[in-house]
């Protein structure tokens, strides 16, 4: 059985940073790509960063850029989501998000996301 188990989130100041982790259990971690989207009240789904653990292939949304860095470690099956100099308009609900990788090379935001986390929240207070 897939899991995706988040951790991390809260309230922080605007400015400040968080760190979201997500543990991957249930397949075999570097055929996978995972991400981070975010869902903001009244908002559009967004997916804002994602990477591809067997090769380190990451996208951002342009919203998150340079702000947000995302990262594995696979002897662990845990990918992070460094945010810093986070704004109030970054507040949302986060999902990590898992698919199995294609037989053919494809950025991994091209991805269809199979499998979702529960979700954390992220509120950004000025």
């Amino acid at each position: 059985e897939v899991q995706l188990v988040q951790s991390g989130g809260g309230l922080v100041q605007a400015g400040g940073s968080l760190r979201l982790s997500c543990v991957a259990s249930g397949f075999t971690f570097d055929d996978y790509v995972i991400g981070w989207s975010r869902q903001a009240p009244e908002k559009e789904r967004e997916g804002v960063s994602c990477i591809t653990s067997g090769d380190g292939n990451t996208y951002y949304a342009d919203s998150v850029k340079g702000r947000f860095t995302i990262s594995s470690d696979n002897a662990k099956n845990t990918v992070y989501l460094q945010m810093n100099s986070l704004k109030p308009e970054d507040t949302a609900a986060y999902y990590c998000t898992a698919a199995h990788r294609s037989s053919l090379p494809k950025p991994c935001n091209d991805y269809d996301m199979d499998y979702w986390g529960l979700g954390t929240l992220v509120t950004v207070v000025l």
